[in-house]
């Protein structure tokens, strides 16, 4: 990956860190009070995407203005960091699907890719058979039949794979406790030109975080890209996590499944 490339999607505005987005949102943990923004300036320096979420931690959404002022006060304001692959936790429960809701993960890949679209199908299947592999209790299903109408408002699928033109990240994704509506994978064009992250690797870290995994960089050994407490750790750190990016302290310049996300996957949801 050139360097010019890791710029654009590692630069972070104001005092925040970015991952796959060039406005990310994840307070650094290096920084001192005085480099804190104010709420007003925090809000104004958020990427808002296409449907009106907040895009924050890179690659990850939050919904409104009283979710972010939520993320604000518990992320950014204090900027500070706590000893903790690992859970996303809301109100202290891991955010996970039930067993028969991860074992029925139904998707569709929008015709709206036009002549990319059998390349985006081929990276899903990549990505999501890195973590099928790992644990038989997942399974992602791909429902072509839904492809003509690929929205959050189709309840024939859990999710859609939507195509998305931006600079701010090269796809994101959601979590498990997530409303319908925010229940999509957005995909940039520039997943097929991003150095040595392949597509099936980028949608395999998406769907990681679909399955309700955060980002291994936010653990305190990582000594940067830290973004907040609610989190679980199922396995040891590990610097070369395909949840961990490159760029904050990775140990490796790829983005790669490893055996400890295999661990991980299988702690949560069983092998």
């Amino acid at each position: 990956m050139s360097s010019s490339r890791i710029s654009r999607i590692s630069i972070g505005t104001a005092c925040l860190v970015a991952a796959f987005a060039a406005a990310g949102t994840a307070a650094s943990a290096t920084g001192s009070d005085t480099d804190v923004p104010s709420y007003k300036e925090f809000k104004a320096s958020t990427y808002q995407d296409v449907d009106g979420a907040y895009v924050v931690n890179g690659d990850e959404i939050v919904s409104g203005n009283k979710q972010l002022k939520e993320f604000y006060d518990k992320v950014v304001a204090p900027q500070s960091m706590h000893d903790g692959l690992i859970v996303n936790t809301v109100g202290g429960v891991d955010d996970k699907w039930s067993a028969s809701q991860v074992a029925n993960l139904t998707y569709c890949v929008s015709t709206k890719f036009g002549t990319r679209q059998a390349d985006v199908v081929n990276a899903m299947a990549t990505g999501a058979g890195l973590w099928e592999a790992a644990s038989s209790k997942v399974n992602f299903v791909y429902v072509s039949s839904q492809n003509s109408n690929c929205t959050t408002s189709n309840s024939n699928v859990v999710f859609s794979v939507e195509p998305v033109q931006t600079t701010q990240y090269i796809a994101r994704a959601f979590f498990p406790s997530s409303p319908k509506s925010q229940r999509n994978v957005l995909v940039d064009d520039s997943i097929w030109s991003s150095g040595s992250w392949t597509p099936g690797d980028v949608l395999g870290h998406e769907l990681g975080h679909t399955l309700g995994f955060r980002h291994e960089h936010t653990r305190p050994e990582a000594g940067t890209c830290f973004e907040d407490n609610n989190w679980r750790p199922l396995t040891p750190y590990d610097s070369s996590s395909i949840m961990h990016y490159p760029q904050c302290n990775g140990g490796s310049a790829n983005l790669k499944f490893q055996a400890s996300d295999a661990t991980g996957v299988r702690a949560l949801y069983g092998s």
